[in-house]
């Protein structure tokens, strides 16, 4: 998604869960577009080509809806929004394979709106600014922040067998706990890696969906530490 004229940094700016006045020319920005409950409708990252032209880069599938979500804030503001191509330099895949063994969350159709903030990380990562001004769903993000710790959080598995898991999927774990998948990779020996929204302590679970496979795991080490 392309955001660009005058006011493309002050209009992300109050539609977007990171401070987009720190974003730099070289270094992408994360940031989570959320609904007034809190919960991630896309993370998008974001890059700055050239002064007032700011591209977001995410699922092509949500590229039409977030152009559409976000055109109904943009009123009087000196900025326009349009889908666009962004050139690769890293296969999809590959692509989506690091984000995994880094622990960084991705949202796709199947999970638009499914994930409060915390849930995915977001604030681990350096997704959320807590210092700066308003914007959709600040009010919950930092109620949760401000609370104390996330019973449920994103976490990275392997599957022990071969599996097909996909975003959006659940299941149980053999500690009983229950999993919604946010992101999975196929591994050329037929197993998974995915990144799943699960409790933090075995013991605390939830219902189990109808249809939620057992599912054996092993827990693997994420690259950064759970706030709490």
């Amino acid at each position: 998604m392309r955001v660009h004229g005058a006011d493309a940094v002050s209009f992300l700016q109050g539609q977007l869960s990171n401070d987009v006045t720190k974003l730099a020319t070289a270094q992408p920005l994360l940031a989570g577009l959320h609904n007034p409950q809190g919960r991630a409708i896309a993370v998008l990252r974001l890059v700055a080509p050239a002064p007032d032209d700011i591209v977001a880069i995410l699922p092509r599938e949500l590229a039409a809806p977030v152009v559409a979500r976000l055109s109904k804030f943009v009123l009087r503001a000196k900025v326009k929004l349009s889908e666009t191509d962004a050139p690769l330099d890293i296969d999809p895949e590959q692509r989506r394979a690091l984000d995994i063994e880094q622990g960084i969350p991705q949202v796709y159709a199947a999970t638009s709106e499914v994930f409060v903030s915390q849930m995915l990380n977001l604030d681990a990562v350096g997704g959320i600014a807590f210092d700066k001004g308003c914007y959709t769903g600040q009010e919950v993000i930092a109620r949760a922040h401000y609370r104390g710790r996330m019973k449920r959080r994103m976490q990275r598995f392997r599957s022990t067998s071969a599996i097909t898991l996909a975003p959006g999927d659940t299941g149980t774990l053999r500690d009983g706990r229950t999993f919604r998948v946010v992101d999975a990779v196929q591994r050329s020996d037929g197993r998974c890696e995915f990144l799943a929204v699960a409790a933090l302590v075995a013991g605390e679970t939830t219902p189990s969906e109808p249809g939620a496979a057992l599912v054996d795991a092993e827990p693997l080490p994420l690259p950064y530490s759970l706030p709490g």
